[in-house]
């Protein structure tokens, strides 16, 4: 494949994804500023959204997929005791614990928090339990407290209950095919994980399948050929045409920390958001990222298409004549451990640039990340620009297939649609 081509194909990609996430956003949003009274600083959501970072990735290590679950459960719980206390000027998105506007918002957002996270990681207790020690003993001692920690934990109770048997950590594992275009474990640990994903309950989604693509491209096809032609080139841990800023973002977004965290923060403080607006916008984009990647890894068990690195080096099975085998072939990054079709991370990234684009009315808010894996920050003009990217970034780095990161970001951006039709809208 020529530069000239790859480069055409980038920009396609990236214009694609400008529109899809900017004509949604423009032509739907209601802006932040309409939030109801306000409800006081952000900062108590923004130290429990830390808080949680810290408990489900630095201490649990959860990958990507099963992150999302975790966040949703924990800001869904916060949102529905902020604006409980805010008069309710939003749909609740579980419940609507009684309160009267003198209620501790500080003390709610911890409560609720904690009691979430105690309920996820049984194990951390005692670390959760002094971080909560810690968050109420900077609020004064007396009635207002008091009430905002039983809203709190009404609020967590509702959350708890609603995902009691929901699926998570279930047995299912990805069906290990042998004929060609069939998923098979992959180098260096041939693990087979999350297939439970796909099996689970979703937070707003009728039912995971709501979202059937039409599949991957036929492997005899010219699309097939295309996608295993690009990422042969591009996506090899030696290619010579990747450049430097490519494989930076690869890696970059990679990271299994995921930016997601630290770019919603930053973004709570340089927007100026308070306590209401804070709590809704992430409830309404972790909500949305956890039911996209139940609706992703539901196509993956579904469609069940073997990764790059296992087409490169099996190239002469496929039928397909404008493929050529490279057995030695190996990917920039690390192959993750379940199928190419559809994307993860592109999904994930799908629901999260155009819930945000939702919310704030517009796309071109900027924003950066930090990644330790890559050892850099990466800088980005608009929530369209970062979707784009994240498009590239899967095929820069060797792991999923032009058509797998399209699709992805489709289920995404299609996740936040029906989310925001029927969930989350102004009452008042």
């Amino acid at each position: 494949m020529t530069s000239r081509v790859r480069t055409v194909r980038s920009a396609a990609s990236a214009a694609v994804a400008a529109v899809l996430v900017t004509g949604f956003a423009l032509a739907t949003a209601p802006p932040a500023a309409q939030a109801a009274r306000a409800t006081g600083s952000a900062q108590s959501v923004l130290t429990w959204d830390l808080h949680a970072e810290t408990a489900i990735w630095d201490t649990a290590g959860q990958a990507p997929q099963v992150q999302s679950r975790g966040a949703a459960m924990v800001h869904g719980a916060i949102y529905d005791a902020v604006n409980a206390i805010a008069g309710k000027p939003y749909q609740p998105y579980l419940a609507a614990p009684r309160a009267d506007g003198s209620e501790s918002v500080d003390a709610a957002v911890a409560a609720a928090a904690y009691q979430v996270l105690d309920a996820i990681f049984p194990e951390q207790h005692d670390a959760l339990r002094a971080k909560y020690d810690e968050s109420l003993a900077a609020i004064p001692d007396g009635p207002g407290r008091r009430r905002g920690i039983d809203v709190g934990v009404q609020a967590a109770a509702a959350m708890i209950d609603a995902r009691r048997g929901d699926g998570a950590f279930g047995q299912q594992t990805f069906a290990v095919g042998t004929e060609p275009g069939q998923w098979r474990p992959t180098p260096p640990s041939f693990a087979n994980d999350g297939g439970w994903v796909g099996h689970m309950k979703p937070f707003v989604l009728p039912r995971a399948s709501i979202f059937r693509t039409s599949g991957p491209p036929a492997l005899t096809s010219a699309q097939y050929a295309r996608d295993y032609n690009e990422i042969k080139t591009v996506g090899s841990a030696t290619s010579t045409v990747r450049t430097v800023d490519q494989t930076e973002a690869a890696i970059w977004w990679h990271d299994r920390r995921l930016g997601e965290w630290e770019i919603k923060r930053q973004l709570v403080t340089t927007q100026r958001l308070n306590a209401l607006q804070a709590a809704r916008m992430f409830a309404m984009v972790d909500i949305a990222e956890a039911d996209a990647v139940i609706a992703c890894f539901n196509e993956k068990g579904t469609w069940n298409r073997w990764r790059p690195v296992t087409a490169i080096r099996l190239g002469d099975t496929d039928g397909n004549p404008a493929t050529v085998a490279d057995p030695a072939w190996t990917p920039l990054l690390v192959t993750p451990p379940h199928p190419d079709y559809t994307s993860g991370h592109t999904c994930n990234t799908g629901a999260t640039m155009s819930a945000l684009a939702y919310f704030f009315g517009r796309d071109d808010i900027s924003f950066s990340g930090y990644s330790s894996d890559s050892g850099t920050r990466r800088y980005f003009r608009s929530f369209s620009q970062a979707l784009a990217e994240v498009i590239n970034a899967r095929v820069w780095g060797g792991i999923h297939t032009r058509s797998a990161d399209v699709q992805g970001a489709w289920i995404g951006l299609q996740t936040t649609a029906y989310l925001v039709r029927d969930h989350f809208r102004p009452l008042k």
